[in-house]
């Protein structure tokens, strides 16, 4: 039988949810009790699903742990994963992202605090640092957004493994077409409203990015204020947040099958960070953002006070599409039916760092 795998890093570890038939049934306890789970990846390009999860120990320091059993056991490896080189003078605060490329099936990236892109050619057991990027002339400038400079989105394309996106809070997106030799800023038409410019080469925060189902060009973009879309794979960008109760947000995740297809959660502002209008609510467009609708059957109909962080928001690869959030009340919620209808999964755990859901055959 078909099965559903999700997992939810969260702040005092990782929990693990199956889903085979229309029950949904837990593990017993957190993986990596008391560490924080950042990021996680769930990796069917092999014969083997892998997962990767990127924890924090508060007295060991970060790591990534992979399980080839689905999350039964996990082997760290002998020397770190991720580190960076000497010659840097940084040290890993955390790893935000873990991405399989959707091209080269041994490739792995990961985005780290201080803002790097590391790759992997053995599936996540080991990384390189991207130097280009680290190099980048313009990495004097980067400040820090409020949770630290992260490099926490990876986009790779299925048409072309020397082409990457990433995306650094507070340094925007960045493009390479040459598989990371070169990377140049691209943040045409987004705005940075808390700088003196607000329409800078690089500099904007932005918060998340999603792909399109069908079309690889076409992006979505949670931005510190505004929503876009790209349809030239980030050279220019649009602002498709019209219809919306609050352009602030975090989390961005696209349909895995229908094109024009995309969900966010409105956030009230950047000073008042929680739920638009207090109202538990996540948003989708079908129209590439032409429109929106709420999405809330199901959910918490009185006020709601629960923020879903940038990676806490993803879709499965299921049809009808599997949607999934967490939230810093510590709750989860699902739909198996494109979002039009939820369910409560959990509650009282932890704040829900990220989640991310697969079909396991």
């Amino acid at each position: 039988m078909t099965e559903v795998l999700l997992a939810v890093g969260t702040r005092k570890g990782l929990f693990i949810g199956r889903r085979r038939g229309g029950a949904w049934e837990f593990d017993d306890s957190p993986y990596f009790n008391a560490q924080a789970v950042y990021s996680v990846a769930i990796d069917t390009r092999g014969g083997t699903p892998r997962l990767l999860a990127g924890g924090d120990s508060a007295h060991w320091g970060p790591s990534v742990f992979h399980s080839d059993d689905l999350g039964r056991t996990w082997t760290e490896p002998a020397r770190p994963a991720v580190r960076f080189p000497k010659d840097t003078g940084a040290s890993l605060e955390r790893v935000w992202q873990l991405h399989p490329a959707a091209a080269e099936e041994d490739v792995v990236y990961a985005g780290t605090e201080p803002a790097a892109l590391y790759r992997s050619e053995d599936r996540g057991e080991s990384f390189e640092l991207v130097r280009p990027l680290w190099e980048h002339p313009t990495r004097s400038q980067w400040v820090p957004g409020g949770g630290g400079e992260g490099l926490h989105t990876v986009l790779t394309d299925a048409r072309d493994s020397r082409a990457v996106t990433v995306a650094v809070s507070t340094a925007g997106v960045f493009r390479t077409t040459d598989g990371g030799a070169s990377w140049a800023p691209s943040n045409s038409g987004v705005s940075a409203v808390f700088l003196p410019d607000p329409n800078p080469e690089f500099g904007q925060c932005v918060h998340k990015i999603a792909k399109d189902a069908v079309d690889p060009d076409r992006l979505y973009l949670q931005n510190h204020w505004g929503v876009y879309r790209s349809d030239d794979a980030g050279a220019q960008w649009t602002d498709i947040g019209a219809g919306l109760p609050s352009t602030f947000g975090f989390a961005v995740a696209a349909h895995p099958h229908r094109g024009e297809t995309a969900y966010v959660f409105p956030i009230n502002a950047d000073a008042d960070r929680v739920p638009a209008d207090h109202r538990c609510r996540v948003f989708r467009t079908a129209d590439a953002g032409k429109s929106w609708e709420p999405l809330s059957k199901g959910l918490p109909a009185e006020d709601h006070y629960g923020t879903v962080l940038r990676d806490a928001l993803c879709t499965d690869d299921a049809d009808p599409a599997g949607v999934y959030f967490g939230n810093r009340n510590g709750e989860v919620f699902a739909s198996a039916d494109d979002g039009d209808s939820w369910r409560q999964l959990a509650s009282h755990l932890p704040d829900v760092l990220c989640v991310r859901a697969a079909v396991i055959d």
